[in-house]
């Protein structure tokens, strides 16, 4: 059985726990070296999925 990889519209927002990465359903999504670190991933990811959503409604 093979596991489909990659974040889904649904996985959003990501949420940064300590050093861990985890969708707003709380499934583990990554981790990070530092929690700083998780929060700049959440924050860019969260930006990134926001923006690709602006861009669907636009065209």
């Amino acid at each position: 059985m093979s596991k489909e990889a990659g974040l889904k519209p649904d996985d959003f927002p990501i949420e940064a726990d300590k050093d861990k990465l985890k969708t707003h359903k709380g499934e583990p999504v990554a981790s990070a070296e530092t929690e700083e670190i998780a929060d700049e991933i959440a924050d860019r990811l969260n930006e990134h999925a926001h923006q690709e959503e602006q861009d669907r409604w636009s065209a």
